[in-house]
């Protein structure tokens, strides 16, 4: 998915304007730099638009934990929106994600989330295994 597309569907799936839904991106996946491992946003990277790739590399020092509550404040100082705004966009930001890269590296990005961030993630269905 290019990056015009991806920024496209943010901006859809959240009801926002294209240049908002671009910031959104930004802050969101800074925000997920702090909380995975370096070489899992390599491999969310990897799959992902070099400009969208390009956030998730080096993440700033002091880096954060947090659960979800603290997740969408972060994003929202960071792209300078209300909270509401960034839960909705941080939802369409991980919507896209999912459709943007490989079912198995998503798997591998929902777990190395905090606790409290499952909510912003839709259930990941599971295969019968019988």
């Amino acid at each position: 998915m290019r990056f015009p597309r991806f920024v496209e569907a943010v901006s859809r799936r959240a009801e926002l304007p294209t240049g908002q839904a671009a910031t959104i991106c930004r802050a969101v996946l800074q925000t997920l730099a702090e909380r995975v491992t370096a070489g899992e946003a390599d491999d969310l990277a990897v799959q992902l638009p070099d400009e969208l790739g390009g956030y998730l590399a080096a993440p700033t020092a002091g880096a954060s934990t947090g659960g979800g509550v603290t997740f969408l404040r972060q994003v929202a100082e960071r792209a300078g929106v209300d909270p509401a705004v960034a839960e909705v966009g941080t939802h369409a930001v991980i919507a896209t994600l999912r459709e943007a890269v490989t079912v198995g590296e998503f798997q591998d990005l929902v777990a190395q989330l905090p606790k409290g961030f499952d909510a912003m993630v839709d259930p990941i269905p599971r295969h019968d295994e019988r």
